[in-house]
């Protein structure tokens, strides 16, 4: 068995190897300018140029056969990609999908309803469920309603590449920053992008934060949590510190954001999935 994502799946390259992940990458565009947003991007110069670049940001899904591509070399795989209410990847993936099937090769496409840590997280899921020797059947179903149950959270500096590219509506992102305040945002049942909460301090953040956790989690509850962020290890790291001394059983993975996901989390970003 196989697992492929998308771009925004935020593992390192390391992991990639690693877990035998194969990523399908998107590619981004400042301008005319564009970056294929693979191993081989060069992720602090396309963040220098994202920086100083004052149109929108834009990206674009791989194509269909680029999925297809990645489908055929197994019989089995799974395939994660970004809320299809957010891009049309989980669209092209199920096109791949379908051509990869006329061939043979069986394929389930998960809509990780979120974006980043989520879609790690849930490569993570796969890959131990795989390990297992569980079969197809089984590891569909155990990680439909695992993605089900999963929670997104995100804290942004800047909200200026969500708001031009209509992932968030203009008028939030004005009074949020009327109000001067770090908005804590998230995905919805559905996928889209939706507004929990809101702190003015780093303090704060990692209080509330924190506190959703606990909203779901039991403090001797077993699960993993993933932290993904853009140039922001200091408070990736506080906010692991402040799990671990609350949650006796949990598992937290920090990764920094690839190509798509610093475009749209910007500097300092941070987003968590559990």
């Amino acid at each position: 068995m196989k697992i492929v994502a998308d771009s925004c799946c935020d593992i390192t390259t390391q992991e990639e190897s690693e877990l035998d992940i194969n990523i399908v990458p998107l590619t981004l565009f400042l301008g005319e300018e564009s970056f294929l947003d693979d191993s081989q991007l060069n992720l602090e110069d396309y963040k220098h140029k994202l920086s100083l670049y004052k149109g929108r940001a834009t990206s674009a899904c791989p194509s269909p056969g680029s999925f297809k591509e990645a489908f055929m070399e197994d019989d089995e795989t799974f395939c994660i990609t970004l809320s299809n209410n957010l891009s049309g990847t989980y669209n092209s993936a199920e096109l791949g999908k379908g051509l990869a099937e006329e061939e043979g090769r069986r394929v389930e496409i998960i809509d990780s309803k979120s974006a980043s840590a989520a879609e790690a997280l849930i490569a993570y899921e796969l890959y131990d469920l795989i390990q297992q020797g569980l079969k197809f059947d089984e590891i569909t179903e155990h990680i439909l309603e695992f993605v089900k149950k999963m929670k997104t959270y995100f804290v942004l500096e800047n909200m200026d590449n969500l708001v031009k590219n209509g992932r968030l509506n203009k008028i939030t992102g004005k009074v949020i920053t009327a109000l001067h305040v770090k908005p804590i945002m998230g995905a919805d049942d559905e996928g889209n992008i939706k507004l929990y909460n809101y702190a003015r301090t780093k303090k704060q953040i990692l209080e509330k934060l924190v506190g959703m956790v606990k909203d779901v989690k039991d403090v001797g509850e077993t699960f993993r949590l993933v932290i993904a962020h853009n140039n922001n290890t200091p408070l990736a790291e506080n906010l692991k510190a402040d799990l671990l001394s609350v949650f006796t059983s949990i598992n937290i993975r920090i990764v920094p954001t690839r190509g798509l996901s610093s475009m749209y989390a910007d500097e300092k970003g941070i987003i968590i999935a559990f």
